[in-house]
């Protein structure tokens, strides 16, 4: 493949660049091609060569479809039936076009895992303030301090021509979810029966450059707040996290802490990274699990592999609809999968390989990233023995009416004990995601952590 070869003939330079500590930025010419041969952040804008992968034309309206008083949107595609679908028996036809993930999903649970395969439609965008960043961001924006951070960096998308797998990664971690959005969603852990009690989260995210309050002209190292809540069950209701995520995380590491409602303390949080334990998730994922993955880079070792083509849940429209609920998705083993979606996209495939003498219970992670949005879509996790571990996935969903790409739901499978972990679900709340709503900086300090921790 002409992008692969072009990629690892970089991999001498890329590898001299990280021991200086700072990466290159591309070219003028190099980014005149967003917008232009590439879409505004970077992905191919042409289809590929049989057409099962359209070109992209500029994404959904914001009228796409009707949005309902919860916020929940109309599928744009509601009469689509799938083209043809995976199942065990016939796996191996399309098995080129499948993650190693995927693929062992279909031999663990070989008389239920399925994957229904419908037509691409490529549905992304984002706002004009964000195309105006990524590409000031492409021609400035650097790497530094081996990678762990980021310098001369606008709002999202720092590397939409990325050279490196660090850049790619950056780009997931950076990505576009609005400038702010409050979420009521639930996490389930199944028993391997399918048994389940959900566990109800109230979820924030602030990109500090796009808060109102924000004095953006001193100089700040935050790139987010991020506020979590548990609401029920009620034997963990009232715990609270709040976490400053930064952007050069060796100048000053992820600040994070936690309020106990039992204990009525606010405590500082360090276990809240890698591979400490996530929030109510039975042991099914680490912090860095979120959001399929987050935090700093420091870590792993990465390299950027080239792009392919594969079927990665995609405009999961039907699996969020407010007609459903949790219990007609969560089933034994996976979810649902006559509520799925599949497509076949263009991914950014990218190793992560732990670092000599780092600890992490993933010795390496193989992330299959859309080249559209710069969102991870699927990442299989291998353990120290390079036993593939973990399988996530995540069903995306293009918020149209506010011109956002994010998730429906994030899900994360065990294969050695048969359990998965779904997070995100908000089909039986009242109120789904809540876009720019009125952030303010006061409102993430751990002053009014445990003001906002009571029951």
């Amino acid at each position: 493949m002409k992008t692969t070869k072009r990629l690892l003939q970089t991999g001498a330079l890329t590898l001299s660049l990280l021991a200086t500590g700072v990466m290159a930025a591309v070219s003028a010419d190099e980014a005149a091609k967003l917008g232009n041969t590439l879409t505004p952040i970077g992905a191919e804008k042409a289809g590929n060569a049989d057409g099962s992968i359209p070109a992209w034309t500029g994404g959904l309206p914001v009228n796409a479809g009707a949005v309902d008083s919860g916020g929940f949107l109309a599928d744009p595609f509601p009469n689509e039936k799938p083209l043809f679908t995976i199942t065990a028996q016939n796996v191996e036809q399309y098995k080129d076009k499948l993650t190693p993930g995927q693929y062992a999903m279909f031999k663990r649970y070989p008389e239920t895992y399925r994957m229904p395969v419908y037509t691409t439609h490529r549905t992304a965008t984002v706002p004009d303030n964000i195309i105006a960043a990524t590409k000031q961001n492409a021609t400035n924006a650097k790497l530094i301090q081996g990678g762990e951070g980021l310098e001369n960096f606008q709002l999202a998308n720092p590397f939409p021509i990325p050279k490196d797998g660090l850049e790619a990664i950056w780009n997931h971690i950076t990505r576009y979810r609005g400038a702010s959005v409050r979420r009521h969603v639930v996490q389930v852990t199944p028993q391997a029966n399918g048994s389940f009690s959900p566990v109800s989260l109230e979820e924030e995210f602030a990109f500090r450059a796009m808060m109102k309050d924000a004095d953006t002209s001193k100089p700040s190292n935050i790139l987010f707040y991020f506020k979590q809540r548990v609401t029920a069950p009620s034997r963990l209701a009232g715990n609270v996290l709040l976490v400053h995520e930064t952007i050069d995380q060796v100048k000053e590491p992820r600040m994070a802490w936690l309020y106990n409602a039992g204990q009525r303390r606010v405590r500082r949080a360090p276990q809240v990274s890698y591979d400490g334990p996530g929030t109510a998730a039975d042991g099914l994922r680490t912090s860095d699990n979120l959001d399929m993955y987050n935090g700093s880079p420091d870590r792993y070792d990465w390299q950027l592999l080239g792009k392919k083509e594969i079927y990665i849940p995609y405009n999961s429209y039907r699996l969020d609809s407010p007609k459903l609920k949790y219990a007609d998705i969560v089933k034994a083993g996976h979810l649902n999968p006559d509520l799925t979606r599949y497509e076949l996209h263009r991914v950014w495939h990218v190793t992560a390989t732990l670092k000599q003498g780092e600890r992490h219970i993933y010795a390496k992670r193989d992330f299959y990233i859309d080249e559209d949005t710069w969102q991870a879509s699927a990442i299989d996790h291998y353990d120290g023995r390079g036993t593939l571990w973990r399988v996530a996935e995540a069903h995306a969903q293009y918020y149209y009416d506010k011109q956002v790409p994010w998730y429906a739901v994030e899900v994360i499978h065990d294969l050695l004990s048969g359990r998965y972990l779904a997070l995100g679900l908000k089909n039986e709340e009242k109120k789904a995601y809540e876009f720019d709503y009125p952030a303010k900086e006061s409102d993430y300090t751990p002053a009014a952590l445990r003001q906002s921790g009571v029951r």
